[in-house]
């Protein structure tokens, strides 16, 4: 079987592997995410190639080893209204965030780069955008503060995680949930289904 390497150091998309039933390494990519494209979608699929391509040659030490490597790399963003809502820089910036997306829809976008290598040690890259769209409830300013206070907003695009306690505020969505926990599973299983 092929080594997996999973080129994220989050730990939702670590337990969604793991979920699905895979073994697999963890390497960080430490590149500066740096991109080109201004579509949600373009930018996730550039950030999460990026990071697969950064791990790939980080744990390169010969051709050999290439050919039994699969190298998962995804990165997710929140946009609402054509902007992006990367990580709240503070209590005011989430609550700025958190204002704007109640009552209202917006969409997650993840973007999976998985770099595959065959027998010949060649280099396959699959890339894809999921996105899901989501619905969040009308929401107080007490509502916000007091989600605010429980600090789960500050390490998350858009300033919510949909599973944890802000679960409470999501009317719907229409979508890969997982995809909005940060890895769309269904859609890595059946590449790595393909590809093992």
């Amino acid at each position: 079987m092929k080594k997996i390497i999973l080129a994220s150091g989050s730990p939702r998309r670590r337990e969604l592997l793991a979920q699905i039933g895979y073994t697999f390494e963890v390497v960080t990519s430490g590149k500066e995410e740096v991109y080109q494209s201004t579509e949600p979608q373009e930018i996730v699929k550039e950030l999460a190639l990026l990071k697969a391509k950064d791990v790939a040659e980080k744990t390169a030490s010969d051709r050999e080893e290439d050919c039994g490597r699969i190298i998962i790399g995804a990165d997710t963003v929140v946009a609402h209204e054509g902007k992006i809502l990367g990580k709240p820089k503070d209590k005011e910036d989430a609550a700025r965030m958190l204002e704007a997306l109640q009552g209202d829809a917006h969409d997650v976008y993840t973007g999976v780069a998985v770099i595959c290598y065959d027998k010949e040690g060649q280099e396959e890259v699959i890339s894809h955008a999921v996105q899901t769209k989501v619905y969040v409830d009308v929401m107080t300013e007490e509502e916000i503060q007091s989600y605010i206070a429980t600090g789960e907003p500050m390490d998350k695009a858009g300033a919510y995680g949909i599973q944890g306690r802000f679960a409470a505020h999501i009317a719907k969505i229409d979508g890969d949930y997982y995809n909005v926990v940060g890895l769309p599973v269904s859609y890595i299983y059946k590449v790595l289904r393909e590809k093992i």
